[in-house]
């Protein structure tokens, strides 16, 4: 994978290749080699992983942009910096990419800070494992399995927490003794202590002081930062595959790989049963780009439910609708020749797409009353109701306290498994007096790191999320909710940013595609399989899952409009992975 590293610690100064005789052989083999070294640290890494080193004696790893999306490739920027809190702050202020960031301490050889980037979009992951100041980070855990530095076991108690909160992210992993350092945060290790603390919050764009006034000035700020972050990475990348679906968050990342270096292969995923094919709107986006539309065929028969989980993979997050889409693209790739993925994937929580009375609750609580009565109208507009129920829901909104945007799910789990406590992400912390909008989307940011994780195909090309880069999402945060919905649209300020740059038809589509019908088709077909895969897998001998109530479901034929049978599509991604795993 692009930029594998692995860094181990020591607990005291020893020599590397004392401590571990034949580690840098066994790695050497997989193509790593020795890339940095200080005190009781030694990084390994690939022969062309991009590193710039920093000034106390530390390294970056990965890839560094400016604001505008110019590449980073030398330590001239930081010329006169050299503490490095003010080095960490420097680069999370003015600078952007996907990268992790080692700087010793001056005073003790034994410290060290790990700062990962805020955002996940360029794909460069983080997990470790330290104990009394030995250990390892890594972008790829198979690497300390392969080498003999990790065991895997799997962590029941996290399998549990996945099962009841399918759509939560944390620190921890389904690995025992690993846990992965979180975009936007620092690891310290100095001996036998280890912390980890945030260093980018989403909540620092909210307030109000630094929000957008005027429709106008957020599309030009949006605008400017969402072709910085594509046209950087399609500085980076020799040729892209595009999942061009016709909608208007990858037609906006298309939009800005316009007369690019990089050559662009636009693909489009269509299935059997309808609700997927929207290649009249990718089409007429691919035409402004010059490229011609392919299309990949999700057909029934390639959808699996017993398949083996990247090598990296260090929590269940790949099921089989990810499984099927990871196929096609990794086809479409290997025919094309390309060297990449992009994908439009977050745009709907970059941008906001909230599908309650928040936007609206957001103007009356903080703007003047003419401002909440358009904010209300505009709602009514976005959902086809009247005036007066958007504004009871906006009232029933603002007489509510701040309400958990994650409940549990009990369906199908064992009556007796233990009540499992949501573990908190660092962007939950959300101030006091938080508005709700910012809230769901802020909430909705944090899900989406679990995309990362979704795909193998990440495992052999890089995969890029352009928007999700650290500017896309702070420009988008400084826009209020209400601005979002402007005029009934969904999604208003990245429309009116991309007014000129995207075909009538795309920008003005309200609609959005739905695998729904496929899924059915998918769980009719494979029914007995999921059955049987659930009621005598791993989980079911763990007493994770209520199998007498499974049972009484797969018994009774599927009604109409019964969404329950896409939790079974959920067990089963854990099952499969569990059981993958030693």
């Amino acid at each position: 994978m692009d930029n594998d590293y692995i860094a181990i610690l020591l607990p005291t100064e020893e020599s590397i290749h004392a401590k571990f005789p034949n580690l840098a052989d066994t790695l050497h083999v997989m193509g790593m080699r020795v890339r940095y070294a200080s005190g009781t640290l030694t990084l390994f890494g690939t022969e062309d992983m991009s590193t710039l080193p920093l000034p106390g004696d530390g390294i970056l790893i990965g890839r560094l942009f400016t604001q505008d999306g110019v590449a980073v490739n030398d330590s001239a920027r930081f010329q006169g910096l050299t503490d490095p809190t003010q080095i960490q702050k420097h680069i999370l202020e003015t600078c952007w990419g996907s990268y992790l960031i080692i700087q010793p301490d001056a005073q003790d050889p034994s410290a060290f800070t790990m700062t990962r980037a805020p955002s996940a979009a360029g794909n460069l992951p983080c997990v470790w494992s330290i104990r009394e100041g030995a250990g390892f980070l890594t972008s790829d855990v198979s690497l300390a399995n392969r080498t003999g530095l990790y065991r895997k076991r799997i962590n029941w108690d996290f399998i549990a927490h996945r099962l009841r909160y399918p759509g939560l992210k944390t620190q921890r992993t389904g690995l025992a003794e690993l846990a992965e350092l979180l975009p936007g945060c620092a690891l310290r290790t100095s001996g036998s202590k280890v912390s980890v603390r945030q260093t980018w919050s989403p909540w620092d764009f909210v307030v109000q002081e630094r929000r957008y006034r005027d429709l106008s000035d957020a599309a030009d700020q949006i605008r400017h930062a969402v072709q910085s972050a594509v046209r950087a990475w399609a500085a980076i990348d020799q040729s892209i595959l595009l999942e061009l679906s016709g909608g208007l968050d990858s037609s906006i990342v298309a939009a800005c790989l316009q007369n690019r270096p990089a050559r662009v292969v636009c693909c489009n995923l269509v299935t059997p049963v309808p609700g997927v094919d929207e290649r009249q709107y990718a089409r007429q986006m691919a035409v402004q780009l010059g490229v011609e539309l392919h299309t990949e065929h999700l057909g029934f028969d390639k959808a699996c439910f017993d398949f083996a989980p990247p090598p990296d993979s260090v929590a269940p997050t790949m099921g089989p609708l990810q499984y099927v889409v990871d196929e096609a693209m990794e086809a479409a790739a290997e025919y094309h020749g390309t060297t990449a993925y992009y994908s439009g994937g977050g745009g709907d929580s970059v941008f906001c797409y909230l599908r309650t009375a928040a936007p609206s609750t957001d103007a009356w609580r903080a703007h003047r009353f003419g401002t909440a009565i358009t904010a209300v109208r505009d709602l009514a507009n976005l959902h086809q109701c009247t005036f007066w129920k958007a504004g009871r829901l906006t009232l029933s909104k603002l007489r509510r306290p701040p309400q958990s945007l994650f409940h549990p799910d009990p369906t199908f789990l064992a009556p007796g498994s233990a009540c499992v406590e949501p573990e908190t992400h660092p962007w939950f912390e959300a101030p006091t007096n938080a508005l709700p909008g910012d809230r769901e989307r802020i909430f909705d940011l944090a899900a989406n790191q679990l995309f990362e994780g979704q795909v193998a195909r990440r495992y052999r090309r890089p995969l890029r999320f352009p928007l999700l880069s650290q500017p896309v999402m702070e420009a988008c945060l400084r826009a209020p909710s209400w601005m979002w919905i402007a005029g009934g649209k969904n999604r208003a300020v990245a429309r009116t940013a991309f007014a000129g740059l995207l075909p009538p038809g795309v920008l003005n589509r309200q609609s959005k595609a739905t695998y729904m019908s496929y899924l059915v088709a998918v769980y009719e077909r494979n029914k007995h399989q999921i059955e049987e895969s659930l009621l005598s897998g791993r989980l079911g001998s763990q007493g994770l899952l209520d199998t007498p109530a499974l049972s009484t479901f797969f018994s009774k034929p599927l009604l109409p409009h019964d969404r329950t049978f896409l939790r079974m599509f959920d067990l089963c991604m854990v099952e499969n992975w569990v059981r993958h795993q030693p």
